[in-house]
């Protein structure tokens, strides 16, 4: 009975449900680059991995410029 009361504090099954809804898309990508690279699905894991933290470096940098920016015109 926790259990239950653990998933509905944290969204319940919607959040299940939006958990699935990721796994398939990145299971997608990883497939998509798998067939066009003709890679294996293990290679195109890793290139999906570095693609997405260049993404977050890039928006890790254009934050800290950003933020840098503001504090100028205090």
């Amino acid at each position: 009975m926790r259990h239950g009361l653990v998933l509905a504090a944290r969204g319940g099954f919607g959040a299940i449900i939006g958990w699935f809804i990721r796994v398939v898309i990145y299971d997608i990508c990883i497939t998509a680059i798998s067939d066009i690279l003709h890679v294996p699905r293990m290679v195109a894991l890793f290139i999906f991995l570095g693609i997405l933290g260049v993404v977050a470096f890039v928006g890790y940098l254009m934050q800290q410029k950003y933020a840098s920016n503001s504090d100028v015109e205090d």
